[in-house]
């Protein structure tokens, strides 16, 4: 098998695990929508820099539905994560958690932390 094919099952497994241990149920559509953002991003952390510009759309693309659709959902799936999330993994990951008393991260935040921590700590770079 193609070593860039290994490394992306690699990535997307590590991703999904992640989004687990956070909270994220795997029914929620914005749980699919984050998953492939955050594997865009770990390929191209650019992608991170222009959200509403380039990530969005794109993922509206591949998803055959609007940029709307896919921030709200994710949006949502985040919220999820937020209150039934691991603490601790929170807190490795963005510096903060729930009961901290802080706001839950934003999309991009979100979405930024989780691909850089599989890029640095799984060798995905």
């Amino acid at each position: 098998m193609n070593s860039n094919v290994l490394e992306k099952t690699e990535a997307e497994t590590v991703i999904s695990g992640l989004m687990l241990e956070l909270g994220i149920p795997a029914h929620l559509r914005g749980y699919q929508y984050l998953r492939t953002a955050i594997g865009m991003c770990v390929e191209d952390m650019e992608l991170i820099g222009s959200v509403t510009k380039l990530l969005y759309p794109d993922l509206a693309k591949q998803y055959m539905t609007t940029d709307q659709k896919i921030e709200r959902a994710i949006r949502n799936a985040i919220e999820v994560s937020w209150e039934r999330g691991n603490g601790e993994l929170f807190k490795k990951l963005f510096g903060y958690s729930n009961g901290s008393g802080n706001n839950r991260p934003t999309n991009s935040e979100y979405i930024a932390s989780v691909a850089d921590y599989v890029r640095l700590e799984q060798g995905f770079v």
